[in-house]
């Protein structure tokens, strides 16, 4: 293994895997969408990230991290098992780190909160607030999202997960699991040590609902991350969302630079489920409301979207999270029509009409 960075940390795992080279574009597309800048040399290709880098050497069949703390270690370590995991699952690959913090079984990314507010925004929002130890990690790395591990009435003491040594997360068994939904942070306070999440209150299967209607101060929850693509910066922006990317996009308009430019379009049940946001950018902000139309049925979210001409003159990024159907027509008529390319576009499926997800609809 090469030398470690003065001061730093590196790490290494040999790959046995037939086909690397033909998995290698797809990895470093998704590399690259967490803001890595890419070089390649022959049979080498090398990424640097704000917080460390990594490299493939595909005649040797080794990847190789390295960062100057430990949250960037692990942070590099996942991004690059994760990408592994999922181009290359029909080799089921082992991954197996050596180096620095090979034996540590401390999950970096996960972190224990426990509930300290809770109260109403609207008729169907709910903010939560959790405190917990050691958040600095939670404003790195430009996510905005935390996978949220929940306690339910069939494991009501769930075991947290563990480090496992592929640099991922290892995970009890069924019985002692949370299940997990991925959720915003609405706002992050490192100082205090406190969080807070939004959630879209409302009837059905949704795991994290159901928790939140019945959340109280001192009730315990785990949170990982940050995870999700991070939005480029631009100075021009259109962003649209309904309920459930409410909270997401509501940050980005409370802490993108005040000079954005650019359209927002939220879609919301009807008129009291407006909240006040402190929209600190020029970002023009239209509430749509379905007055009756069912959730995941109307079109007028993607329309408006779809509406917006893009700006020819300086930079932009198209941004949307709502419903699977309404984000594929935003999502193709971006790439499609438009031909934009996904450095300028994030078009997020939250939910799913009729189905349970990961996401927080």
């Amino acid at each position: 293994m090469g030398e470690a960075p003065v001061s730093g940390l590196a790490c290494e795992a040999r790959l046995n895997l037939r086909h690397l080279p033909h998995y290698m574009d797809r990895i470093s597309d998704r590399l690259q969408s967490f803001e890595a800048d890419a070089s390649r040399d022959g049979q080498r290709i090398d990424f640097r990230f704000a917080f460390g880098g990594a490299s493939f050497d595909m005649e040797k069949q080794v990847m190789r991290a390295n960062a100057a703390d430990r949250d960037g270690l692990a942070r590099i370590k996942d991004l690059l098992a994760t990408a592994i995991q999922v181009y290359a699952r029909e080799e089921n690959p082992e991954i197996v780190w050596t180096g620095d913090l090979a034996d540590e079984t401390r999950l970096a990314q996960f972190r224990e909160m426990t509930v300290t507010d809770v109260r109403d925004l609207t008729p169907h929002m709910r903010r939560i607030r959790f405190a917990g130890e050691d958040l600095e990690r939670f404003a790195k790395f430009c996510g905005m999202h935390i996978r949220m591990l929940f306690p339910t009435s069939e494991v009501p003491d769930p075991l947290w997960p563990m480090l496992g040594s592929n640099g991922l997360p290892v995970w009890p068994s069924d019985d002692r699991r949370p299940v997990a939904r991925v959720y915003t942070i609405r706002a992050l306070d490192v100082a205090n040590g406190v969080i807070d999440v939004d959630f879209l209150v409302h009837p059905g299967e949704s795991v994290g609902a159901a928790w939140a209607m019945q959340a109280a101060p001192g009730m315990k929850v785990g949170i990982m991350g940050p995870v999700g693509r991070p939005v480029r910066p631009a100075s021009w922006y259109v962003l649209g969302a309904d309920e459930t990317g409410l909270p997401a996009l509501a940050r980005l308009l409370e802490t993108l630079p005040d000079e954005t430019k650019g359209v927002a379009f939220v879609e919301i049940a009807d008129e009291a489920e407006k909240q006040p946001i402190d929209n600190a950018t020029g970002i023009e902000l239209h509430w749509l409301s379905r007055n009756g139309v069912p959730a995941g049925e109307d079109q007028r979210l993607a329309d408006a979207v779809q509406s917006v001409a893009w700006p020819h003159i300086g930079s932009a990024f198209g941004w949307f999270a709502a419903e699977a159907a309404a984000a594929k027509i935003v999502r193709e008529h971006w790439r499609g029509t438009l031909g934009l390319g996904r450095d300028e576009t994030l078009a997020a499926a939250y939910w799913r009409r009729g189905a349970a997800g990961l996401m927080a609809g």
